[in-house]
């Protein structure tokens, strides 16, 4: 191992189909379950805004699912839906992205002013229309800022799943580990590295082209 250097290029060059391969596994394991849990936290979080009172307690419930080891529950959930299994590792990513996308659904839903809801109501909006029309626009902002953080600590605990046989890139952590060969573990940080920065790249933009008028209230108070 002391005289190993960190990277072999011709290994990377040799087994590009490969990382390619590890690398589209772990982008499914590891988003998948962000846009389930963007879909769970937008009706949860319209409930929340619309019934105050349930929001502390859902909270309460998401904040202990988020604070749970993934490697226990991971564990917990193979007699289930057995070892290797994308559902092992996806159910619990879900969760931990509904604990994140949850408080941020419901702050941007109560962000929209309430002068902005009553000119709605003014124009002939009806809830629904109101909702899809004016509210949700008005909550990108926010709901894209816990995309952002939801899908970063999705592709990073993804990489756990390895341990229970299906993990994606994280597989390259366990080969080199057991081969005292750093190469694939190198490579294996520089893929989710550059997977969580095309992701953020993406959302960034995807908010830019749905809320530009937050760009332009962020670069004027600065």
């Amino acid at each position: 191992m002391d005289d190993e250097p960190l990277v072999r290029w011709y290994w990377i060059g040799d087994h590009l189909g490969y990382l390619g391969g590890l690398l589209a596994d772990h982008a499914v394991i590891a988003l998948v379950p962000v846009l389930i849990g963007l879909l769970l936290a937008l009706p949860l979080g319209l409930a929340c805004a619309r019934f105050p009172r349930l929001y502390q307690p859902l909270a309460a419930v998401f904040n202990i699912v988020y604070a749970l080891p993934s490697l226990a529950v991971f564990v917990v959930l193979i007699p289930y839906t057995g070892l290797a299994t994308r559902a092992t590792v996806m159910i619990p990513l879900t969760f931990y992205a509904l604990a994140v996308l949850l408080p941020t659904t419901v702050d941007g839903l109560r962000a929209v002013p309430e002068p902005v809801r009553q000119a709605a109501t003014a124009m002939g909006y009806g809830p629904w229309h109101r909702l899809a029309a004016v509210e949700l626009p008005a909550s990108v902002p926010y709901l894209v800022a816990g995309l952002r953080v939801a899908a970063v600590s999705s592709i990073s605990l993804a990489s756990v799943g390895a341990l229970v046989g299906r993990g994606g890139l994280g597989y390259l952590f366990i080969d080199g580990f057991q081969r005292t060969f750093p190469t694939p573990i190198v490579a294996g940080i520089a893929l989710i590295a550059l997977l969580a920065l095309a992701t953020d790249v993406v959302l960034v933009t995807a908010r830019r082209l749905l809320a530009p008028w937050a760009v332009r209230e962020k670069a004027v108070t600065r």
